[in-house]
């Protein structure tokens, strides 16, 4: 499936880790996303589940945190209790993301995450994009998994930076 999301709001999503979300739990985490991009409210709603640890969680922030320091800025990112919320603004592809994501954490074992976006001009058709994000903990990661591979609603793995 073509996927048109703008790498800027995968990013807001990652830049909320700045100020150091609560250690998650190691295991297999289920990830239920919901996004509608404007014009025309094209939604796309999945799930998947990620095997995931501590050395992955913080290779991808890492990671995340880099790509954004090179396209965004973030204007406040503020916490209370068990919310983050982060403001920011990001330059891909000659148009401008200006976007806000609020993420509240149940513990160690469950995240909500919304991301509002507007883009202009609009990037890849895309003005406006609302992403709903609800990840939880499910348990042990089953046997061949490891850290950063995925499986999809049907139980297929996607085998993730193997050799």
């Amino acid at each position: 499936m073509k996927r048109t999301l703008p790498a800027a709001i995968s990013l807001a999503s990652f830049a909320l880790f700045a100020a150091d979300p609560p250690a998650m739990k190691e295991g297999l985490w289920s990830i239920h996303s919901t996004s509608i991009d404007n014009p025309g409210n094209k939604k796309v709603d999945g799930t998947r589940s990620i095997c995931r640890n501590h050395e992955y969680d913080l290779r991808i922030r890492q990671q995340a945190e880099a790509k954004q320091k090179q396209i965004c800025k973030t204007y406040t990112e503020t916490s209370s209790g068990n919310t983050m919320t982060v403001e920011e603004e990001c330059n891909v592809q000659g148009s401008v993301s200006k976007s806000k994501t609020v993420t509240t954490f149940g513990g160690n074992s469950s995240v909500h995450a919304e991301t509002h976006a507007t883009y202009t001009p609009a990037l890849y058709g895309t003005a406006e994009s609302t992403i709903i994000q609800d990840q939880k903990y499910t348990g042990a990661c089953p046997a061949g998994m490891q850290p950063g591979d995925f499986m999809d609603a049907s139980g297929k793995i996607t085998h993730v930076n193997r050799p």
